[in-house]
Formats: structure tokens, sequence, C-alpha cells
């Protein structure tokens, strides 16, 4: 997925370490067994542009990871290494290394690892987290040999659970439980934001002065980039005036925290067994310094209240959390509000902005899929769905979707 620089560029490459969008910002599935990165959706084989293994063999030289391994880690009997399939950003490797179970990510063979895909850069927050209150794995290795899989990588301890994707867990449904998810959802947020920077190193993370204007400038250059090309297919009825009101509505002033980037149901892991209890967050790929609420409107443009209109990408949208026993997005910010000591101020600003976002993302998979870059299914469908994301923005805006 595309994203813009620090600094708002627009070329449609997969950059920004500010807080942007991955390609799982716009992802679905089913309630997946859980990895420590993203929900299951392995075969042993990779995504595989040819079906002959050519994309894992690009992936990973088995054998010259083997031999890092057993350097770090000592020598085991049981080996084995799948490409886990549901992400679309950076890659993520199973690996069976003895008793032990491993996740191991990398760079998309061929790209550069100096922004979205800098797995170091997501190594780096992650093991400073370790020993604080945040729910992440447990980070076992890091390397910038490229001999060994040809791009810097890391290693994780695999997590297990349930990624609640597309439904919920069987285990959940009844009203007790479906409150808890939501509940652990916000606490583990409250949690990454609450995060001492200074205390574990982050406090040069990123530039969290500015944050909130350069994201409506970051989607507002990535929109002008896409339509260069959709234009000629469909206008975008709207988009101008939801932009400029982002615009004359940003927040001057909002505190600086860690922030995640790309917070949501499915990238959290829930452990196996009841109670619901949220044990790992993944995809810190857009972690930096930042205004919390941006994390907050991002989460609440993925929950679904009972009542709520068709959604606009049904095709990716889960809607289990509409039924009977999970918190309504109004709830979910008053236990925001309580747990972190933040108000959710400017909340139409915030749950607009993430709107826009997330149109913004569309709007260039739309882009590639006209030129020819893309043969992704879903890329055709936001010829419609877009523009329905741009109309749900105005909605926000316009009081039409209350919190």
């Amino acid at each position: 997925m595309g994203n813009a620089d620090e600094h708002g560029s627009a070329n449609g490459s997969e950059n920004g370490n500010d807080g942007g969008g991955t390609e799982g910002a716009v992802s679905g599935g089913g309630s997946d067994e859980a990895t420590g990165s993203e929900g299951i959706g392995d075969d042993g084989g990779g995504n595989d542009e040819t079906g002959d293994g050519t994309y894992f063999a690009r992936l990973v030289d088995r054998e010259a990871l083997a031999s890092y391994l057993e350097a770090e880690l000592g020598s085991v009997d049981d080996y084995d290494v799948r490409h886990h399939q549901e992400g679309h950003s950076n890659e993520t490797l199973f690996v069976t290394w003895g008793a032990r179970e491993l996740v191991v990510r990398r760079p998309p063979p061929g790209e550069i690892a100096d922004t979205a895909h800098d797995v170091l850069r997501e190594y780096r927050v992650i093991d400073a987290l370790q020993g604080t209150d945040a729910r992440i794995p447990k980070t076992v290795l890091a390397s910038e040999d490229e001999d060994v899989m040809g791009s810097d990588f890391y290693v994780m301890e695999r997590v297990e659970g349930d990624v609640p994707r597309e439904a919920e867990p069987d285990r959940f449904a009844i009203a007790e439980y479906r409150q808890q998810v939501g509940e652990e959802l916000v606490d583990a947020l409250c949690e990454i934001h609450a995060v001492d920077v200074e205390a574990v190193g982050l406090d040069e993370f990123g530039y969290p002065d500015g944050y909130t204007e350069r994201q409506v400038e970051r989607w507002g250059k990535q929109y002008a980039w896409a339509m260069e090309v959709t234009i000629d297919e469909r206008p975008l009825p709207g988009l101008d005036a939801v932009g400029e009101w982002l615009d004359a509505n940003c927040p001057a002033e909002y505190p600086h925290t860690l922030v995640h980037g790309d917070y949501k149901l499915d990238n959290v892991i829930y452990a196996p067994g009841v109670p619901p209890k949220l044990v790992s967050v993944f995809d810190w790929e857009l972690s930096t310094l930042g205004d919390p609420r941006a994390d907050v409107g991002w989460m609440l443009s993925y929950w679904r209240d009972s009542g709520d209109p068709d959604p606009a990408i049904p095709e990716l949208t889960a809607t289990f959390m509409e039924r009977a026993g999970y918190p309504t997005r109004g709830e979910l910010v008053d236990r925001y509000e309580q747990r972190s000591g933040t108000d959710f101020e400017h909340q139409r600003f915030y749950r607009a902005l993430a709107v826009y976002k997330l149109g913004a993302l569309g709007e260039m998979f739309f882009r590639r899929y006209l030129e020819g870059n893309s043969d992704d299914p879903m890329y055709p469908l936001m010829d419609e769905r877009v523009p329905a994301l741009v109309d749900r923005a105005r909605g926000i805006i316009e009081g039409e979707e209350p919190l």
C-alpha cells in the first residue's frame, strides 16, 4: 500500500513512518489463529507469483536461515519454515526451531527497507517495549546481515490465539465476553499511549509536533497522486470539501505519545480460552511519536454499531461487533477517556480523518489497477468503494454517523 513519506510527498511508494497506512490498513479475513504478527494464512509455499515456489525462494534461503539460527540459538533436530500469506506489507515467515515457534519479519523482496518496510525500526519499538505494560511479542533476534535473508530481518516469538478479522471466535459469543473484547482492545491502546518514551529510549522515535497537520496534508497529496489517473474513470464528489474541512478543523494542540499507526481489531491477538484476554499487538510498522487521538479515530473507523448503514467496503468490513453485548463506539471512547485520562476531543475530526485516509489508500489501489500494476480482485472495486468512503467522511463531519 502506498504511503506518503515523513514530509508528505505523494509518490505512491510504500513509505512513511508517521502513522500513515499499510496495506493491512484495508484488510479483512476470518477469525484467524494468531502468529505474533498476523493471522494465519500460510500454505507452506508462500504467496507464490508462479506457483512453483519461486516467490518463497526469494523470501528465504532455508539453509542460510538455519545456519544463522543455529549460530545464535543452538542446533536443533526439528526445523521448518512456512510463509504466512495474510499480510500485505512486510513479509512474515513462521519458523519451527526445535521446540520453539518463531516469527521472522522481513521486507518484500526487492524493496528498500528505509521507511514503511524498515523492519529494524519495527523491531526497535517492539524491543524497547519489552518489560513495559504494552502487549507485544517477545523479541528474539535482529540482523542486518543480508547474506542470510537478502535483507534486514528480525525474529520474535510466535503468540498463539485468535485475530478476530471477519468473525468472532465462537467462545466469545456471549454478552459478557463481547463486552470484554472491546474493553481489552481499548485497554491495550491506553497502555501503548501511556509508555514513557524517554524511559524506554524512544524519545527520538518520531516528530510529534505537527503530526496531525501532516496527516491531513499527506492523505490529500496521496489522493492527488492517485487521481492523476483515476479522475479519467470517475470523479470523487465531495472530496475537496472533506479535505478543506479537515484542514480548517485540524486541532492545533494535542497530547504527544507513542502511537501505533494502524490500531484496530484485526491487528491484535486474543489468547486461547475465556474470558477474552488481548495478549499481543502487532503490525508496528507505522508506529511513531504523534497524536494518540488519531489511533482512537482509526480504531473507531473499523468498529460498527448496531443500526449503522451498510459498510462502504463490505468485502473488507467485519460487522460482528454490531451484535448484542459488544460496546458501542461511544462506550469505547468512554473507557478510553477513563483509562487514559485523555479526552477524545474533536471526535468528528479524528473519525473523518481516519475514513479520509482509508479512502486515499483505496484510491491508490484503484490507480494501480488502472495502470495494470496489480491483479488483486479487490482493487477494481475501489471504483465504487472510494466514493462511498468519501461520502462516509462527509457524513461523519455533518453528524450523520454518530459516535
